[in-house]
């Protein structure tokens, strides 16, 4: 019984084949991270332990594609109250043209807050924000239960930030050591290639930092851009086999990679529509598919494969 089911979970799109892959382990009880103060404690979450299996559900190319969303328009804050204590919290930031996308990460997740700001200069954004408690009770452990972590410098730096001051139950800002917390780093692109959930990451990313192009010559692009992640940047170009250039701004802070010659674009379409990966969301996806109505409008990308 157990591999008919498993079997029909695996003919579902990405969802099954995350299900699958993640055992559908519904038994194991997720650690917390760290204690919990008695003051931060949900009324009645003393008696949810079991309902935490549920997070055990949730699709592992999900997971992936939220670290490289939050990896891209994403960060862990670590700040200080008033009186010296820690404040921490996960804090997704988008235009909030593109609140939807906030929308389905939390009816998956079922954590944290939406809060919206009104058109104000720059501060016409939306923001997914969950809070320490549910970091340390349900995110977190789901992650390092998962072995998922964050690909881009500061973001790895601030999750393993955050998860020593929970596991030694650091209270007070002052306390905590002027060190560097991460405890992965990686040597070559081939490190981060060899990820298991990397191809999901990128869809994340992408959806962050990506964007699908028509350039001023009609050429199609699609294109990403970061501040200054060179080894990462050239697992993506492994990934997406292109031999594109890898630029650097004039000051050697961001990086961008530019992706337009035809055979190229087909590796695109191929990785975003035919891969079985966690498929693009919200402002992106809308995107993608007017990119993708394009190019079939176009003799130059008559002879492409295009998704049904």
């Amino acid at each position: 019984m157990a591999t008919v089911i498993t079997n029909l979970l695996s003919a579902i799109p990405w969802l099954g084949k995350s299900l699958v892959e993640s055992k559908i382990n519904i038994i194991k009880v997720l650690d917390v991270i760290g204690k919990i103060s008695p003051y931060a404690i949900k009324k009645g979450w003393k008696n949810e332990d079991l309902n935490k299996n549920k997070f055990l559900n949730i699709p592992y190319s999900f997971l992936a594609m939220l670290i490289g969303l939050i990896d891209g328009d994403g960060y862990i804050s670590i700040n200080k109250s008033k009186k010296n204590f820690i404040k921490i919290c996960l804090v997704i930031s988008l235009h909030i043209n593109d609140i939807s996308t906030l929308n389905y990460i939390q009816s998956i997740l079922n954590l944290g807050k939406i809060k919206t700001y009104p058109k104000s200069g720059k501060k016409d954004t939306c923001k997914l924000v969950i809070n320490k408690t549910d970091l340390q009770v349900y995110l977190f452990p789901l992650l390092v239960h998962h072995n998922l972590y964050f690909l881009t410098k500061v973001r790895r730096e601030q999750y393993f930030k955050a998860l020593w001051i929970m596991e030694n139950d650091i209270k007070i800002f002052s306390q905590i050591p002027n060190k560097f917390f991460s405890r992965v780093d990686f040597v070559n692109s081939k490190d981060i290639l060899d990820l298991n959930y990397f191809d999901n990451w990128i869809v994340g990313f992408t959806i962050a930092e990506g964007s699908f192009l028509i350039k001023s010559n009609k050429d199609a692009c699609f294109q990403l851009k970061q501040r200054k992640e060179e080894i990462l940047f050239e697992a993506i170009k492994l990934k997406f086999r292109t031999n594109r250039k890898i630029y650097f701004d004039k000051n050697d802070l961001y990086c961008q990679l530019s992706i337009s010659k035809i055979e190229d674009v087909q590796n695109i379409i191929n990785f975003f529509s035919f891969s079985g990966n966690h498929p693009l969301i919200g402002l992106k996806l809308i995107s993608y598919q007017k990119w993708l109505i394009y190019l079939r409008n176009s003799k130059r990308y008559n002879n492409l494969i295009f998704p049904s």
